[in-house]
């Protein structure tokens, strides 16, 4: 964990010293054969591939309601209460999301208007394997139900037993899912994408996943016969920005929670003070010893970045070309930089506001921009789950005033068709 002074280091060193972790491999190849196999095998093909990749034997593909049945009887209350308690604050924020319609008079004799309407077949992937994302069923599953969407059909891959973690089963009944189908991996992102005798086809793809998972929803978002896909994503990244004032303990907890997402993982810490960086990398070291899950964040702390820098300033200038995926201030009334923030997911102000909040229960989306994508576009909303129509009436008092000016400008582009469209009804007499 090597600490960089900012004003020593070059352009490139600077450069570099933001670069995230490179994959060392181009499995795009290898994901590209499995989307061919399942849309060539179908079903088939997806219980041979569970087998081979998941060492797992799956009768049925598809999440019976037995299964359900017995999810919710051996979910424990506790859990239960907490996932009642984030559904609400989810809920609640996404709902608030909910466009409006529009309908102006440009010019008088002519309206335009634009109407939000659900897409109708989604389809979420959900990551298994040693941390069933429980928070990411409830957040895409909350706003599809919102958007109302009519297919929501939900993917994660089985356990050595072949079942689904009754926890997900639960909190995607809660979302009104109730087509849950055992499939992981690249996989399960071509089956969506493709359909297969059991799993229906959807239109547009939700959720984070693995590399071999982002190659396959690259690729089917490239396909006109596949589907389009939410975002890309990458593994997961923080920054924190932190002044003297800030608690140390605080700041190396929120750089662990992440670093402990996978070992490719990047965390890193923008200070002003050379004794906060000092303080932040021992509680570091003590708090990763004998973590659950510490041979993956000592791997991710391999990426990890510690910057000095001269003022908070320069610390949200490298926020902005970085572009986090997470972004805490911990700093003296963080209030006063917002404005200044121009590339981040998503952002956690002052010292209670602990990353893992957003996670799980605050209400905003936890699915978010990764890899420096927070530069131009945002975190996952309900807006996501929706498409909008526009719908324009022109009177014939509207094409008298603005008819010409159509004409100008068709005849201009060398469109005339364009313009006799126009031409034709205006010299229409029946009008008169």
């Amino acid at each position: 964990m090597k600490t960089l002074r900012w004003n020593q280091l070059s352009n490139l060193e600077q450069a570099q010293a933001l670069a995230r972790p490179q994959s060392a491999n181009d499995i795009s190849e290898k994901v590209a054969a499995i989307i061919d196999a399942v849309r060539l095998g179908g079903d088939q093909a997806l219980l041979n591939f569970t087998k081979e990749f998941d060492q797992v034997n799956v009768s049925s593909l598809q999440v019976g309601e037995d299964e359900f049945a017995e999810a919710r009887k051996n979910i424990a209350p506790e859990l239960l209460s907490a996932m009642n308690f984030a559904f609400k604050q989810i809920e609640a924020y996404h709902r608030a999301q909910m466009p409006k319609a529009i309908s102006i008079e440009t010019t008088p004799g002519i309206v335009c208007e634009r109407q939000a309407r659900p897409i109708d077949a989604v389809g979420l992937y959900i990551p298994g394997g040693s941390a069933p994302l429980i928070s990411t069923v409830l957040m895409l599953g909350i706003p599809a139900r919102l958007a109302g969407c009519a297919t929501k059909v939900l993917c994660t891959p089985a356990n050595k037993n072949g079942q689904v973690d009754p926890a997900i089963l639960v909190a995607a009944q809660l979302c009104g899912i109730d087509q849950v189908f055992k499939v992981g991996g690249a996989q399960a992102i071509a089956a969506m994408a493709y359909g297969t005798v059991t799993i229906p086809k959807v239109l547009k793809i939700f959720g984070p996943g693995n590399a071999w998972v982002t190659a396959a929803k690259v690729l089917v978002a490239q396909d006109p016969q596949g589907a389009l896909i939410d975002m890309p994503a990458g593994p997961s990244e923080l920054m924190v920005i932190a002044d003297e004032a800030a608690n140390p303990e605080y700041i190396a907890a929120d750089l662990l929670s992440q670093a402990e997402h996978g070992p490719d993982s990047q965390v890193l810490l923008v200070s002003t003070s050379s004794t906060q960086v000092d303080k932040v990398k021992a509680a570091v070291i003590e708090q990763t010893q004998g973590a659950l899950r510490q041979e993956i964040i000592e791997q991710s702390l391999a990426h990890a970045r510690f910057i000095e820098v001269a003022s908070i300033n320069t610390a949200l200038d490298i926020a902005n070309t970085y572009a986090p995926e997470h972004l805490i201030l911990q700093v003296t009334e963080p209030s006063g930089y917002i404005a200044k923030i121009k590339n981040a997911g998503a952002v956690f102000l002052g010292p209670w506001s602990a990353e893992t909040m957003g996670d799980y229960i605050t209400g905003s989306n936890h699915v978010l921009p990764t890899h420096g994508y927070a530069r131009s576009i945002s975190g996952l909303s309900l807006l996501d789950f929706m498409k909008f129509i526009s719908f324009q009436t022109v009177s014939h008092k509207g094409l008298e005033i603005a008819g010409p000016y159509a004409e100008i400008i068709a005849a201009q582009e060398g469109l005339m068709a364009h313009k006799n469209a126009v031409s034709i009804r205006l010299k229409d007499n029946s009008y008169e």
